[in-house]
């Protein structure tokens, strides 16, 4: 990307976090925002002011990424003024319990977000990419998805939903140079792994520490800028080793 030419970037889920961290770090590289998150407005307002600090636009747009009146009703105002040059899926959601034990209300919350949020959010955007014949979408799932974790079917299995999913859209898109990708993160610092026994599970990660959500995001910039325009199809696991 040209200096001064800013791309816009869909970022869902982006009010704290992983999504936070996305954020700034995109907006350092020199895109523009479109924060999608729920209702977390403070916190929204505050990666708003982050991005616009460093010179870059960003427009919250608050909707429940599961909602398809929503979605819509969000983006297609936004889409017939412009066209994102990217979409990162980081919405997310959990409901850990054994499976035996878990409500169907617990199994469809998590999928509402993961893969229908993914399904309804990817849909719109994208119709408004192909005829440009231009475009990234990355979607952030877990390493759950790739090795399984007891106390988290749906989360696991949704993950691992996600991951076929951008698999298999990848080969659609491919021939009008729109790259789909996954970044597979591990244990990383943010307030969904806030009560996790952290020094129980430091044993299991070869570089003995977790991640932090700014070294996400650095692989998300790096898919989306111009070193990363022959990857595609692909899940870039960032776990310090918990998962080879």
């Amino acid at each position: 990307m040209m200096a001064g030419d800013a791309r816009t970037v869909l970022i869902t889920g982006a009010s704290r976090g992983i999504g936070a961290a996305i954020a700034t770090r995109l907006a350092r590289s020199g895109h523009d925002i479109w924060l999608n998150y729920h209702s977390n407005h403070e916190a929204a307002g505050a990666v708003k002011a982050a991005v616009e600090g460093v010179g870059r636009s960003c427009t919250l747009v608050p909707f429940d990424v599961g909602d398809e009146s929503a979605v819509e009703g969000a983006l297609a105002p936004l889409l017939e003024e412009r066209v994102p040059y990217a979409v990162v899926h980081n919405a997310g959601t959990a409901r850990d319990v054994v499976l035996g034990m878990m409500t169907t209300a617990e199994w469809d919350a998590v999928m509402n977000v993961h893969l229908r949020g993914f399904f309804l959010v990817t849909r719109i955007v994208l119709r408004a990419m192909l005829p440009r014949r231009e475009g990234r979408i990355v979607a952030v799932a877990s390493v759950s998805g790739e090795a399984g974790q007891a106390g988290q079917v749906n989360y696991s299995a949704a993950k691992a939903g996600l991951i076929g999913a951008c698999k298999a859209l990848a080969r659609e898109v491919a021939r009008r140079n729109i790259l789909v990708n996954v970044v597979s993160p591990g244990l990383i610092d943010t307030e969904m792994t806030a009560d996790l026994p952290v020094d129980r599970l430091l044993p299991h990660i070869p570089l003995g520490r977790i991640g932090r959500p700014d070294e996400v995001a650095g692989v998300v910039d790096f898919l989306l800028g111009d070193a990363g325009t022959y990857v595609t199809g692909q899940v870039i696991g960032v776990n310090g080793g918990l998962y080879m």
